[in-house]
């Protein structure tokens, strides 16, 4: 849908804007207590399909302190 998109593109390009491949974002979670695998992170944003929970912990474990929603 038009939100999972948005939500998928927001992530993606917060990841991007500090070039943290999907490999590092998996070292980052794991040194903030949470353990997932590079597939399962990489299906997660494919798909847009995510909690808020994990998006707020992928922000965190990258040390984006704040989010743009529009460009």
């Amino acid at each position: 849908t038009e939100w999972e998109a948005k939500v998928k593109g927001l992530l993606k390009g917060e990841l991007k804007r500090r070039n943290v491949s999907y490999g590092q974002l998996v070292d980052k979670l794991a040194a903030i207590g949470v353990v997932d695998s590079e597939p399962n992170i990489r299906n997660k944003l494919s798909r847009g399909k995510f909690t808020a929970v994990f998006l707020i912990q992928c922000l965190e474990a990258i040390g984006a302190s704040s989010l743009r929603l529009q460009d």
